[in-house]
């Protein structure tokens, strides 16, 4: 499992552990890749460290930094940035929904595969009924 050390948690969602969810080696690189930026992009110590980058950006640059007021390059930056995220987390959105396709759809096999099994206890208990009720008959009429 991986794991972020830093802060001791797992970065791994639930569903990765759901037996109707193909995970690790039988994800493609571009599934692997959009689970994890949908976890990092998604969490607090991604928006927190953002927030340091930008004030350290900021405070570093005042009016005599490389990139003085109104930060030119960082309004590009982060132009870029909103672009390339944007794309981003719509294939991560993607993959989600394809997640909870698997869920759904192992979810169906799983009720349908009960059914089946339920079906099939009904008819044996109707079978036991019968030879029940047979075998009261039987020993009603040797009474």
């Amino acid at each position: 499992m991986q794991t972020d050390h830093h802060l001791g948690r797992s970065w791994r969602s639930r569903w990765e552990r759901h037996p109707g969810v193909r995970t690790g080696s039988r994800l493609t690189l571009g599934e692997r890749a959009a689970d994890r930026t949908r976890l990092v992009m998604g969490s607090w110590p991604f928006v927190i460290t953002f927030l340091v980058v930008l004030a350290v950006w900021i405070t570093g640059n005042g009016r005599h930094g490389f990139d003085p007021y109104p930060y030119i390059l960082l309004n590009l930056v982060l132009s870029c940035l909103a672009g390339l995220q944007a794309s981003v987390l719509l294939i991560a959105g993607r993959r989600s929904d394809q997640v909870a396709s698997e869920l759904a759809m192992h979810d169906y096999q799983t009720n349908k595969s009960t059914a089946v099994a339920i079906a099939s206890l009904r008819s044996e208990v109707a079978d036991l009924a019968a030879q029940l009720a047979r075998v009261e008959a039987l020993l009603k009429t040797r009474l």
